[in-house]
């Protein structure tokens, strides 16, 4: 199974090095646009928001998500309580991949193909290149509509790119992230486990 140790990291992280480089030459009063690169559900109205750092890759992230979103969703999302914030914060190349493909999707398909990725992470992530694991993302993507023209354009879309890498840049400037999952209750990083429990009780004090 392909994982985040393939050689292929090292030129991503070189890629975000230099992404960061530019990033950082920007003046302060550039405002970069990076709210089209999230994946929001709930209500704008709800008064606790979580966000959500994670790469496609990560099978803590997985497990996060079938067993810990899944909970948040039915007792607090569904209610008006608590709106989740997706953000993409891809570990390699293949996580960053799937995350660009995450966004060429219409957004009522995009909830379908993250919890699809995190289901069947085990068997989309298993290839002996890049190539391989690339045809398993087609095979998902097409279920959800798009074929394999608009799938080779969505790979090599910069500004998608830009988006993902420089979220991801901020995010790791704003709140220190050097793990995923993290998670951030109205701006503040969550300490300890990222337990449905340990959640629970953070919402509570807010609600």
């Amino acid at each position: 199974m392909i994982r985040s140790n393939l050689n292929i990291k090292p030129f991503f992280l070189i890629k975000i090095i230099l992404i960061y480089f530019i990033f950082s030459l920007k003046s302060h009063s550039d405002n970069i646009d990076l709210n089209s690169s999230l994946v929001v559900l709930g209500s704008n109205k709800a008064p606790v928001k979580i966000k959500i750092f994670s790469s496609l890759t990560c099978p803590h992230c997985a497990n996060f998500h079938i067993d810990v979103v899944s909970e948040i969703k039915k007792k607090y999302v569904e209610t008006g309580k608590v709106q989740l914030i997706f953000i993409d914060f891809p570990l390699d190349q293949i996580a960053f991949n799937a995350s660009k493909l995450l966004h060429c999707l219409d957004q009522k398909q995009q909830m379908v193909f993250l919890d699809t990725i995190y289901e069947t992470q085990n068997k989309w992530t298993n290839g002996s290149d890049i190539n391989d694991i690339n045809k398993n993302l087609k095979k998902i993507v097409k279920n959800l509509g798009i074929s394999s023209v608009q799938f080779d354009k969505c790979l090599i879309d910069e500004d998608i790119s830009d988006k993902i890498l420089n979220g991801r840049i901020d995010a790791n400037r704003k709140y220190s992230i050097n793990s995923t999952p993290t998670i951030v209750i109205n701006e503040k990083k969550l300490e300890g486990s990222v337990s449905f429990k340990n959640i629970k009780k953070k919402i509570e004090k807010l609600i």
